[in-house]
């Protein structure tokens, strides 16, 4: 694994190399490919590596053969890995050896608790969540288990506020002991959680920067908390805008979004520039290769990589909402 890199957020090692990280749990839909391109056009602008991660740990929810259907869609969208595809249901021994490098430091410990006892112990001490909002662990068991078996495994979360540059956000903070509390790095079911699995695949792939949709900004603070905890460095990130539906809601698999219409790639590609603010004057009618060459060399220039730390206080660039 990369060593670690000290306390300053975004300092990366090593060239280039960014990543596109889908769930398998249905196809790439236009949301996911605005994500898929940013992240894409970020590496080629650099000169770098892009990779693909198929994010399959939560195996039940990955219907069969659903990698390979989005490792095709990509491909007929001109954005090919430059290294075969990782699988993370074939991670189980890295996982392991993390969460055991987190227990023997004291930094990890079992959970026996369910949703609803913690729900119930949130509501007795009158924070009780909205609606869809994050639920809090209280710290039921940071002292044990109280003689109840274990369903968990949970990060001993430290105190103190989280502080990183988002390339296109600007400036973000989250006191994670407060805000989300001691999360899960390995579930009830047996299967990994997502903030373990995708930062010890980050930092085994070498992931310099992270370019992935605004919905999963809220997850960078979790993040940071983990890296550090496994002496592991912290990648750059960039949010890019969200695909929203006529309901106003972002385009989702679980909301019911539509798979991509190939029947014209670069019609779509040209669709998933229009969100990411791209102009394509200088190529309207390119075919896919010169237009994909087109709007990497227009990237490198629109968002320029800077290291946090370097201005803290740039304000975003960039649009931050659907146009």
């Amino acid at each position: 694994m990369p060593a670690p890199v000290g306390p300053d957020v975004g300092r990366c090692i090593g060239p280039y190399t960014g990543r596109f990280a889908p769930s398998p749990t249905g196809p790439l839909h236009a949301g996911s490919l605005v994500a898929a391109l940013a992240s894409w056009l970020d590496a080629r602008a650099r000169g770098g590596r892009w990779l693909v991660r198929i994010e399959d740990a939560d195996r039940p929810r990955c219907p069969p053969g659903m990698g390979e259907v989005i490792l095709s869609q990509l491909a007929a969208c001109g954005l090919v890995p430059d290294e075969p595809p990782w699988w993370q249901s074939r991670r189980e021994a890295a996982y392991k050896q993390a969460l055991h490098q987190l227990v023997d430091a004291g930094l990890a410990y079992p959970c026996a608790c369910t949703r609803r006892e913690i729900e119930g112990a949130l509501a007795a001490l009158g924070l009780a969540p909205a609606r869809d909002s994050e639920r809090v662990y209280p710290g039921t068991c940071r002292g044990g288990l109280a003689g109840r078996p274990a369903r968990a495994w949970r990060l001993r979360v430290p105190p103190g506020v989280v502080g990183w540059h988002d390339r296109r956000l600007g400036a973000q903070r989250q006191d994670v002991a407060t805000e989300v509390g001691d999360f899960v790095l390995r579930r009830a079911d047996g299967l990994w959680a997502y903030q373990l699995a995708v930062v010890v695949d980050d930092a085994a792939q070498g992931i310099t920067d992270v370019v992935r949709g605004e919905d999963l900004a809220d997850n960078t603070a979790r993040q940071i908390v983990l890296q550090r905890a496994l002496g592991l460095p912290t990648p750059r990130t960039l949010h890019t805008p969200l695909v929203l539906g006529a309901d106003g809601h972002k385009l989702s698999k679980q909301n019911g979004a539509t798979a991509l219409d190939l029947r014209d790639p670069a019609a779509a590609v040209r669709t998933a520039l229009a969100v990411l603010g791209q102009g394509l004057a200088a190529a309207p009618d390119a075919r896919l290769p010169d237009l994909l060459a087109h709007a990497a060399a227009e990237w490198g220039h629109r968002w320029p990589l800077a290291e946090a730390g370097d201005n803290p206080h740039m304000p975003p660039i960039g649009p931050k909402e659907n146009p």
